[in-house]
């Protein structure tokens, strides 16, 4: 893996250009904002001694549990956005690798990725959120599971009382799921109503556990 990308990249970090045997050298990958300190277990957001969130207690999601890798701050956003929207797919072999290490425990019935519409599939080429999840488990993913419904603003433009309102009824479950955990891998948490919505898709189609598993947290300002 460290060789494969270190030809990638012809041997130098992707953020600072310096030498490197990956994607980024040692000191830009210390810089990256991993998220540490006692955190709620459900929104991934600071919680003290790692207790539910008074958010979360007021209005609880619909997932049950959220695993975050790194913070929405640099350099982390920009290896995000260059995967998003520059086409950088190495790089999500190497964000699902700073995830996979959070995974305490990452047994589940089924790994899915928030779907993208089918004109936002067409307009970018790929899902990003399908290309981290290839590398967590890709033995136990079911793309075709969950299904987006209507193409949708994109969250990020819309204002936070709003996301919710957006996204409401824009997926689908394709089967029963009977009891089984499912994991949903994505790129970016920011309010957290994307995948609300997709949890209790799922929840209504039988699942008994839903799970976040998200390389970056947006964090209050």
């Amino acid at each position: 893996m460290r060789n494969f990308l270190a030809r990638w990249f012809g041997g130098s970090c992707f953020l600072c250009r310096g030498a490197a045997e990956g994607v980024l050298c040692a000191a830009c990958d210390a810089d990256l904002p991993r998220l540490a300190g006692p955190r709620c277990p459900r929104c991934a957001l600071d919680s003290p001694r790692g207790a539910l969130c008074g958010r979360c207690l007021a209005d609880p999601p619909q997932y049950d549990a959220t695993i975050a890798a790194l913070a929405y701050e640099f350099p982390a956003d920009a290896l995000v956005h260059a995967l998003k929207f520059r086409g950088e797919l190495v790089l999500a072999e190497y964000l699902a690798g700073i995830l996979g290490r959070c995974l305490a425990d990452p047994s589940v019935d089924s790994v899915i990725a928030v779907p993208l519409s089918a004109d936002r599939l067409r307009g970018r080429g790929y899902n990003q959120a399908v290309e981290i999840a290839r590398s967590l488990l890709p033995k136990k993913m079911e793309l075709d599971l969950c299904v987006r419904e209507r193409d949708t603003p994109a969250q990020m433009d819309l204002p936070y009382e709003e996301r919710r309102r957006n996204v409401r009824g824009a997926f689908r479950c394709t089967r029963a799921l009977l009891g089984s955990s499912v994991a949903v891998v994505d790129d970016v948490m920011t309010t957290g109503e994307t995948l609300n919505e997709i949890a209790s898709v799922l929840k209504k189609a039988g699942a008994a556990r839903v799970v976040n598993w998200v390389v970056v947290r947006t964090l209050p300002t």
